[in-house]
C-alpha cells in the first residue's frame, strides 16, 4: 500500500467519525438567585449551588462568609447573608469558589473532594484523572 492510498483510507475513517467540540461539557456552575430583604441578602438556591459543587452548605458558607467579610447563617437551604449585596458580586464569589475548589486544574472536570491536610491546607483530589495538589483551606 503507497503512502498515498493510506492517507485516502485515513482521510476517508476520519471523515465518518462524529465530530468533537473543543469544550465539551455539560457542566454549568449555577447562577445564585439572590434577594435583597433590608439589611439581608438571601441566596434562595443556594442548595442547587452546594449540589453541583458536591460540598455541603456550611462549607460554601464558610467559605462566602471569608470571602465577603459578614457572617452567613444557613436556613432552609438558603444561605442569609448579613449585609446587601448584588447578584453579580455573590456570582463572582460562587464561580472563583468552583474554580479553587471544584473543578479541577488538570482536567477541567468538577468530579473531586477535598481532603484535610492540616495548618490551613486541603489537598484537592480529582477523581476523574486521580491529579492532587494542595489548596488553601476555606
Amino acid at each position: 500500500m503507497s503512502d498515498d492510498e493510506y492517507n485516502e483510507l485515513l482521510d476517508a475513517a476520519f471523515s465518518k467519525m462524529p465530530q468533537r467540540s473543543a469544550e465539551k461539557s455539560d457542566f454549568v456552575i449555577p447562577e445564585a438567585d439572590v434577594l435583597i430583604q433590608g439589611s439581608k441578602t438571601v441566596v434562595r438556591n443556594a442548595a442547587l449551588i452546594a449540589d453541583k459543587a458536591r460540598r455541603k452548605l456550611q462549607e460554601i458558607a464558610r467559605y462566602l462568609s471569608g470571602e465577603l467579610g459578614v457572617p452567613i447563617d444557613v436556613e432552609d437551604q438558603r444561605f442569609i447573608i448579613n449585609g446587601r449585596f448584588t447578584n453579580a458580586e455573590i456570582d463572582h464569589r460562587i464561580k472563583r469558589f468552583f474554580e479553587v475548589y471544584v473543578i479541577c486544574k488538570e482536567c477541567h472536570k468538577p468530579d473531586s473532594h477535598l481532603e484535610a491536610a492540616g495548618r490551613g491546607m486541603s489537598i484537592f483530589v480529582c477523581e476523574a484523572c486521580g491529579a492532587r495538589y494542595g489548596v488553601k483551606s476555606y
